[in-house]
């Protein structure tokens, strides 16, 4: 289902995905996307979050739920949005605020995840001190404009990136290691041999998407180091 809601006068259009059919309160989910928009990778992905009974929120970050109609439009409205800093960063704020406020869902054990542009998005969150109890990013973006805010983190993070990413360097991850090593957050990183960019999304095989690559060994371990993190800190056996 549609989910509207508001980043200040900007109405945002998310989907929400959740298993009705479970009783009481449950953990939820803030799912970015990647750079395109909400679209079926996103959208998937949030189902299979929904049937091990999280009340999932695939977030809409441009407003009206838009989606790019190419890569350049991509590369265009993702610039936008990440020129301003704070301005980013209240939008992501706006996606979780949401989601707490959803019938069903416990406010204070919510994690974000995010994919390439929406990784980037859930660490930009969690350095603003959000309270998130974990933050997961696959294949994004590890660079910040305040690498320093790392100290505001308050969830545990888990950092999936490959190896062969042409798009977030080897360098681009040391520098993410250097700047959250200095805190206390619980953080952990896993590094996938021979994965590229996007390595989770069989669209990124797509010729017209450059230095992109799906991985299904890179996507399959990834998925299972989430689930160990999300079982770890919302106290589920096997979630």
């Amino acid at each position: 289902m549609t989910l509207d809601y508001r980043d200040g006068s900007t109405a945002l259009k998310g989907v929400l995905l959740s298993d009705d059919s479970r009783a009481g309160n449950r953990p939820g989910i803030v799912l970015f996307p990647d750079a395109r928009g909400i679209g079926a990778h996103a959208i998937e992905r949030a189902g299979r979050l929904a049937a091990f009974g999280f009340v999932v929120l695939v977030a809409d970050l441009y407003g009206d739920g838009a989606t790019a109609r190419d890569l350049p439009q991509a590369v265009e409205l993702m610039g936008a949005l990440r020129a301003d800093l704070g301005h980013w960063r209240t939008r992501a704020e706006a996606s979780r605020l949401a989601l707490s406020q959803v019938d069903g869902v416990e406010p204070a054990r919510i994690a974000a995840i995010g994919y390439c542009f929406g990784g980037t998005t859930a660490l930009e969150l969690a350095r603003s001190g959000a309270p998130l109890a974990a933050v997961v990013s696959f294949h994004g973006g590890l660079s910040s404009e305040r690498p320093d805010d790392a100290a505001n983190i308050k969830a545990k993070v888990l950092v999936c990136h490959g190896a062969a990413d042409g798009l977030v360097s080897m360098v681009q991850l040391h520098g993410f290691m250097e700047a959250i090593g200095k805190t206390g957050v619980d953080w952990q990183v896993q590094v996938y041999g021979n994965a590229a960019h996007g390595f989770t999304n069989p669209e990124a095989d797509d010729p017209n998407i450059p230095d992109h690559g799906c991985d299904p060994a890179a996507d399959r371990r990834s998925w299972a180091a989430m689930l160990g993190l999300l079982g770890e800190v919302f106290g589920m056996a096997s979630p």
